[in-house]
């Protein structure tokens, strides 16, 4: 819930001409205890993104001189641009995280142009140089994570299908689905993964419909990149599948059937980013970690994973822990025919080709 008991959104639309010229103790706050913005595009206890940013917010409420500040449930629409304009007008936010994709352009654009003094920092991988320097992108190699959800996989399909519900093919999704089926493929070269995208990040019905299209066609385990893949895993796991979680642990929701999940870790780049403020320095502008760097970690493993699969994932994910593991290695191709990585070549988790991948690799049923 917001820290309000009402709509930062609305209240600031009924003040309508209020700014922080006109709001006397905006500037009083800012010169105490930093007060720090969280948005969600969802609410904070769906087990997905929002969850594991609220998780992450939640770890900063203990730090002496800070004020956390929280709503829940905005559109990436202008809704977005009132409630940062809210947070920082009526509680004095000095450090505001919108974490949705889609509140980057224009929302997070227009009103870092408009607040100066503000920093904003976007959850994806969309910030460049050309944009505001009072705002800037974090993220995490993720991927990574859904390698290593690959590999118990493979050894928990009996039918060598595996399926990917997707909401939209941009980057971070297709490093996502592709970094899955590569992972299984190092166990299993001839699994394949069939993938759905919802064009939605959130959409129940048809992440239901996705899920049971995929088991019907033959996927015995299933894993996803949605917001909240409360879905998705009640869903696979009702039907007698397997499921591989992501963003948070949803370990609950499946039992038996969960074999273990990608998640985020994002206390340890928020309280980074605290710290500089604290300090009196802006936070870096472009922040990317993973495993190493404890922006990313892995669910238990379920009751259902052998030990001969426990063992293959914590060998790789102890080469991952050394840094530069290459999941886009050649040769490989794309599901069309095209050359991504010629022999030899590799790219690694920070490689910045990744941030701009438009393909999926081989063994892909579906398109982007």
């Amino acid at each position: 819930m917001s820290a309000h008991p009402f709509s930062r959104r609305h209240l600031l639309g009924g003040a309508a001409a209020l700014s922080l010229g006109a709001l006397p103790f905006g500037r009083a706050r800012a010169a105490g205890p930093l007060t720090v913005g969280f948005i969600y595009v969802g609410p904070k206890d769906d087990y997905g993104y929002n969850q594991a940013h609220a998780q992450g917010a939640a770890a900063l409420k203990a730090i002496p001189g800070l004020q956390v500040v929280e709503e829940e449930n905005v559109r990436e629409t202008t809704d977005v641009q009132k409630t940062m304009e809210s947070m920082i007008n009526l509680d004095g936010a000095r450090l505001v995280f919108p974490t949705s994709f889609g509140y980057f352009d224009p929302h997070v654009l227009i009103e870092a142009k408009k607040n100066p003094k503000v920093q904003f920092r976007h959850c994806g991988g969309l910030w460049t140089e050309a944009n505001p320097k009072n705002a800037g992108s974090y993220f995490g190699y993720i991927a990574q994570g859904q390698y290593l959800n690959g590999i118990v996989a493979a050894h928990a399909s009996k039918s060598k299908r595996l399926g990917f519900v997707a909401a939209k093919p941009v980057p971070q999704v297709l490093n996502n689905v592709n970094g899955f089926l590569l992972g299984a493929r190092s166990v299993d070269p001839s699994i394949t993964l069939q993938v759905i995208f919802t064009g939605e990040w959130s959409l129940a019905v048809k992440e239901a419909e996705a899920t049971n299209a995929l088991i019907d066609g033959g996927a015995d385990v299933i894993t996803c990149h949605v917001d909240g893949p409360k879905v998705v895993v009640e869903t696979a796991a009702r039907r007698g599948a397997f499921v591989c979680g992501y963003h948070a642990d949803q370990s609950a929701l499946a039992k038996d059937k969960y074999l273990t999940g990608a998640e985020w870790n994002w206390a340890s780049i928020y309280k980074g980013f605290v710290a500089d403020m604290q300090a009196g320095k802006a936070p870096p502008n472009f922040v990317r970690g993973g495993l190493p760097d404890g922006f990313v970690k892995m669910s238990p493993y379920g009751p259902a994973v052998s030990e001969e699969a426990r063992r293959n994932a914590d060998a790789v994910k102890a080469e991952m822990m050394k840094g530069g593991f290459a999941i886009i290695k050649g040769p490989l191709k794309d599901n069309k025919g095209n050359e991504i990585a010629g022999p030899g070549k590799a790219f690694a988790e920070n490689a910045i080709e990744l941030e701009k991948t438009n393909y999926l690799v081989e063994g892909v049923k579906g398109s982007a």
